[in-house]
């Protein structure tokens, strides 16, 4: 780190894990904000703003966030990059948030980090009106890492929004903005364009914003800004886009347009329209990162070609058992619930699909519901650990308006809704050409809780 603050202060860094975690989820949950960078530019000045030690590429927008930050940190580490990768939520473990060359964090660098930045943590905390948060520490112990490690880049994505998410600290080169849709209203506002306008704010000067293809109302409020502040801006349908994709064994084969031209014959080991579109736009970040562009012509087409073959995104339309298929996916709004039915039309051939699904409150759940009614058959409800699930009664009555009563059946326990579920699937008709399945789905909680189940149970 430039100002050199962190000096290793725990000494060996093997401390309790679990006693850590603790620490950190008793501070304010991701669910509590009080928008303000107030306290997070405090802390990493404290830490000799590791922020600025590397230059950053960071990602917003409402669906497709972690999986294009996954893409481009496998795309960077293809050309020899030391990559820090910063994401959020986690699907099963909190070390999950901070990847260091590829890999999640170790516990014992996990608890070194946190020990080494926890005396600023607590002059920042003594000195406001409120204690950083727990996602505020996460990002301060993210961009102290990752100064320390040190990395060539940082790939971070925003938690909620853009402006005031803590993320917004360090000032981006590139920014990117996946699609923008409804969601976290209540924060955000009441539509598209002024939840784009929120998100904009991670576009600063001499920037290089890269934006997928928006709905209008979001496009106008993403380029305005990208205007004020003088940054360049690439857009999907414009200066970059997927031109072709076919269905393939495990995914599908896709030939985009990227800054620097066309990469014919790229294979991307994931499902549906929306993964393709993450695709080109994490390859136009990398490109713009690079400095490639139609004067210099495509980046090393087999690297590309290599990362993306090489890239896996868990609980986005993952198969996780056979026999029957189980898959979990993270959708938690109706249009990534839309983007995932419209995958699994796409490429399963299910002649029977059994949902299971535990949302969390304030969502959407009857628009998540609509999307998923129109490819399964039988649906499970149930509630996942989080304080903020949705009660399984009630999510069953929404349920029931949309699906009817003879189509749901409510199992407050998820290991037992799991169960009910693979029995309903297996007692479906055996089709050669694709059979019954299971979908779990409705939150990323949901999606990394039935993961552990299932791998628990050697599914």
């Amino acid at each position: 780190m430039g100002a050199g603050i962190l000096s290793r202060m725990s000494g060996s860094g093997t401390g309790d894990m679990a006693r850590v975690e603790n620490e950190l989820l008793a501070r304010w949950p991701e669910s509590r904000l009080e928008p303000s960078l107030t306290r997070i530019t405090a802390l990493v000045d404290l830490l000799g703003s590791p922020h600025r030690a590397m230059p950053v590429i960071q990602v917003a927008g409402t669906n497709g966030k972690t999986t294009t930050a996954r893409m481009i940190d496998e795309l960077l580490r293809g050309f020899g990059l030391r990559v820090g990768r910063f994401t959020s939520p986690h699907l099963e473990s909190i070390r999950e948030r901070i990847v260091l060359d590829g890999e999640p964090v170790s516990p014992e660098r996990f608890v070194e980090t946190y020990e080494d930045i926890a005396p600023y943590v607590q002059m920042v905390d003594a000195a406001g009106d409120h204690p950083l948060s727990f996602f505020e520490v996460m990002v301060g112990m993210a961009y102290a890492l990752f100064a320390e490690a040190p990395v060539d880049v940082a790939v971070i994505e925003v938690g909620m929004g853009g402006s005031w998410d803590a993320t917004n600290v360090a000032d981006a080169r590139v920014a990117v903005v996946t699609p923008v849709d409804l969601d976290h209203a209540e924060y955000l506002g009441p539509d598209v364009a002024t939840i784009a306008g929120e998100k904009a704010g991670i576009v600063k000067a001499d920037a290089i914003a890269v934006l997928a293809r928006q709905q209008p109302g979001a496009l106008d409020a993403l380029v305005r800004r990208a205007v004020e502040v003088e940054a360049v801006v690439a857009r999907e349908g414009t200066e970059f886009g997927v031109l072709e994709r076919r269905v393939a064994v495990g995914g599908q084969q896709v030939r985009l347009q990227g800054l620097g031209g066309e990469y014919e014959e790229v294979f991307l080991p994931l499902f549906g329209a929306h993964q393709a579109q993450n695709a080109v736009t994490a390859l136009a970040a990398v490109e713009a990162f690079l400095g490639a562009g139609a004067a210099t012509g495509p980046i090393e087409q087999e690297t590309v070609r290599a990362a993306f073959a090489g890239v896996r995104s868990p609980g986005r339309l993952e198969r996780v058992r056979t026999s029957p298929t189980v898959l979990v996916d993270a959708a938690h709004n109706p249009a990534g619930m839309a983007a995932t039915v419209d995958a699994i039309k796409e490429s399963f051939d299910f002649t029977r699909l059994v949902g299971v699904v535990s949302c969390v409150s304030g969502k959407d759940v009857s628009g998540i519901l609509t999307a998923l009614e129109d490819v399964c058959a039988e649906l499970v409800v149930t509630q996942n650990s989080s304080p903020r699930a949705m009660p399984a009664d009630e999510l069953g009555a929404l349920a029931v308006d949309v699906f009817g009563a003879d189509r749901v059946s409510v199992s407050p326990s998820l290991p037992d809704a799991l169960s009910e579920a693979m029995e309903l699937a297996e007692a479906g008709p055996d089709d050669a050409l694709g059979g019954s399945g299971v979908l779990v789905t409705g939150s990323v909680i949901t999606a990394g809780e039935a993961r552990s189940l299932l791998s628990r149970r050697g599914g």
